[in-house]
């Protein structure tokens, strides 16, 4: 049975930086620098243009990614899409990205499966998980792994919505999934789940029991009213699940394999919140060193957080091959995981 290894990586943020006092001077958001510095530890974050979608940065981090592995796009034979700001409602942006790659064009179009996956923040690992049982299973050489995000359309930039929209921002970063002989690879991950919790962080705008799902004026066209159509969060449930959740995946998943805290080179944890992190770093006693962030530079780019963090420690000579890291991820519905990779 072949190992699965992240072959190459590759990111792409949009090129407009949005510092925190330009939220207060442009979008008119009652806040200040020191108070979203102080609770997340974000500084800035990166915004897509109008008409920019979710699958054209993923097109950008893709060429780097496939680029990076040293293969022919043409040699990819499943695209993976983890994201919750798709192009469109459907179909999923998987399917935009293959023919942006140009996998459907001339005599050698491959039209590769194309799979979404809607898991938030904990999406790319969720299709981590789903590369590695593919490629172990013999059904596939190489998958193109996509995390991306387009959240400034779609977040509340008014006061109302503050302790949202201060946290997020728009990118992409995707990896190569390939098989291989050698003694590499991911070695383990968990995944879990709790729908107790749906509703401490979700967006209801696409709540398909209503009749119609979007409430319509009396011309027919589509009304929403502001907490519909913005993201809710329940910060203080968020702050504690995740730090449960994260700790004892993690724990749990280094049990597994029969290895500690000690053995891991370097701790790449989803950056919804910088202050989050070190809290757990503290709890687990990890030297800082071992922890790489970007979240100061980015915000929270959902499903892009990980692939992008990967792409950049190893742009940087962080991340290192030999070195073994430790993947853990929390997000909306509740849902975590962890993944242990030699890489």
């Amino acid at each position: 049975m072949p190992n699965a290894y992240i072959s190459g990586t590759g990111y792409y943020v949009p090129p407009r930086r949005v510092t925190n006092d330009e939220l207060v001077t442009e979008y008119r958001i009652d806040t200040s620098n020191e108070w979203i510095v102080q609770r997340t530890g974000i500084e800035e974050r990166r915004f897509a243009d109008a008409g920019v979608s979710c699958s054209d940065l993923a097109l950008k981090a893709s060429e780097m990614a496939i680029r990076n592995a040293g293969i022919d796009k043409k040699a990819i034979e499943m695209i993976i899409f983890a994201t919750l700001s798709p192009d469109q409602h459907f179909p999923g942006s998987g399917c935009f990205l293959q023919e942006k790659l140009g996998l459907c064009d001339g005599d050698s179009a491959t039209f590769v499966p194309a799979l979404d996956i809607r898991n938030q923040c904990s999406g790319f690992l969720y299709g981590l998980a789903t590369a590695d049982s593919m490629i172990k299973s013999g059904a596939v050489k190489h998958v193109l792994l996509v995390g991306a995000e387009v959240h400034s359309a779609a977040i509340d930039l008014t006061t109302r919505g503050r302790n949202v929209s201060t946290l997020f921002g728009d990118g992409a970063g995707v990896v190569v999934v390939s098989a291989t002989d050698a003694d590499r690879g991911v070695r383990r991950w968990n995944l879990g789940a709790d729908g107790r919790n749906a509703d401490k962080l979700h967006m209801r705008i696409w709540d398909i029991s209503k009749r119609p799902y979007i409430p319509l004026d009396e011309s027919g066209n589509g009304c929403m009213l502001p907490e519909m159509m913005y993201p809710n969060m329940n910060g203080k449930a968020v702050f504690k699940h995740a730090v449960e959740r994260m700790i004892s995946v993690l724990l749990k998943t280094l049990g597994d394999v029969n290895q500690s805290l000690n053995d891991v080179d370097l701790f790449l944890f989803h950056q919804a919140n910088l202050r989050i992190n070190q809290f757990i770093q503290q709890q687990l006693g990890v030297p800082e060193e071992k922890f790489f962030h970007n979240i100061q530079r980015y915000g929270n780019t959902t499903a892009g957080t990980i692939p992008i963090l990967l792409a950049e420690a190893e742009e940087n000579g962080r991340l290192k091959p030999g070195m073994k890291v430790a993947i853990v991820v929390f997000g909306s519905g509740f849902t975590w995981g962890c993944a242990l990779i030699d890489w």
